[in-house]
């Protein structure tokens, strides 16, 4: 018999909390805790997730713009307080990926640049500007980067050996003169750092977590039903209704109220349908990268464009063999598929519908095959 002490934790990673072996492990192996992943992101993944963090700030930023790479003067991430972007307040994230916690020797030529290129007008000094690196900065630049006096006696004492021949490879910039006057005048206190872990918690609110790091999406919200009255945006879909209404009935119905009472009933259910499908596009917009609902869509469309295209007895009949042949068009590729109801797939055919990609009353035979989804 084996004793339950004989049940050895699992280090993941140092730092993380043990975990003891489960079934699922077997299944799935042992989950790799976010800080552990983020540490093993290359120099381009790290920049990738900083500016997908740093979107998310929308109380603090008007736009998020990244300008890393070669010749980027010494700006990595950049928030913007307005859309003036330059004109007005910004916020820089130096991202470093290095192997081991940030030390003072890996921010001098940094520090160099920002204060360089801002004496060269090529940008104003920022408000702040932070240090992200996936393991963290050492203490002793924390230390630094907490005292702006000492760190800017250590900048100048560093300039001639890590700053004066790195900054460009064009020229050497000594500091002296001009460049010396506007360093004594320059506000260190701007520097600081931001942490692994306030990163990976503000980025589990983005769009973009579920994807990058996975565990699923949060729950959809009620969806909310149709308003008695339709709105402006639900008109194409609408009236591609009333169409196929008249032609089913033989007559001409333009308005809601002179769609028969036989009628009313579907009418209802139809614009339910399409109300569902706002609804997962407002949650995809909060939950998942761009793209991905246009790409479901999509799907959606190729799923039902030849049942659409087929001859019918009318565009009732079109239509509602159409909804019927999208409840059945498998997703699972989608991010979105854990998520998806039968009402979601169906509101998309009048999603596209209100955009005229489906039409269910032909004119002169005409069918839709030359329809490209965006």
């Amino acid at each position: 018999m084996i004793a339950d002490e004989d049940m050895k934790p699992i280090t993941v990673c140092p730092g993380v909390p043990k975990v003891y072996p489960s079934a699922d492990h077997v299944f799935n192996g042992i989950p790799i805790p976010k800080p552990c992943r983020v540490a093993s992101f290359s120099p381009e993944e790290w920049e990738s997730f900083t500016e997908e963090w740093a979107i998310s700030l929308t109380d603090s930023y008007a736009r998020v713009r990244r300008f890393g790479g070669s010749g980027d003067q010494g700006i990595d991430i950049v928030g913007f307080t307005t859309d003036t972007m330059w004109g007005g307040g910004w916020d820089n994230y130096q991202c470093k990926r290095y192997n081991n916690p940030l030390c003072p020797g890996d921010i001098w030529v940094e520090i160099g640049k920002i204060i360089y290129y801002s004496y060269e007008g090529e940008y104003p000094p920022p408000r702040k500007y932070y240090f992200v690196a996936p393991k963290g900065v050492g203490t002793t630049l924390q230390k630094l980067l907490g005292n702006p006096e000492k760190l800017k006696e250590q900048a100048e004492a560093k300039w001639k050996d890590n700053c004066q021949d790195k900054i460009t490879t064009t020229v050497s910039i000594p500091l002296e003169g001009k460049l010396l006057d506007w360093f004594n005048e320059f506000d260190f206190s701007i520097f600081s750092e931001k942490s692994v872990l306030e990163l990976i918690d503000s980025h589990a609110k983005t769009r973009y977590h579920s994807v990058r790091f996975g565990g699923g999406l949060p729950p959809r919200p009620e969806v909310t039903p149709p308003p008695q009255e339709h709105h402006a945006e639900e008109s194409g879909y609408i009236q591609q209704l009333f169409d196929a209404y008249s032609e089913h009935k033989g007559i001409t119905i333009n308005d809601i109220s002179e769609i028969p009472s036989s009628l009313n009933q579907d009418c209802l259910l139809q614009r339910e349908r399409f109300y569902h499908a706002e609804s997962l596009r407002n949650f995809a917009r909060d939950t998942v990268p761009d793209g991905t609902f246009n790409s479901l869509q999509k799907e959606v469309f190729h799923g039902v464009i030849d049942i659409c295209n087929n001859a019918h007895t009318d565009g009732l009949a079109r239509m509602r063999a159409t909804v019927t042949q999208s409840a059945n068009i498998s997703i699972s590729s989608n991010p979105l598929a854990s998520v998806v109801q039968v009402q979601d797939r169906q509101g998309i055919c009048h999603q596209l519908a209100n955009e005229y990609k489906l039409v269910w009353v032909h004119k002169n035979g005409e069918v839709q095959d030359d329809i490209t989804i965006q």
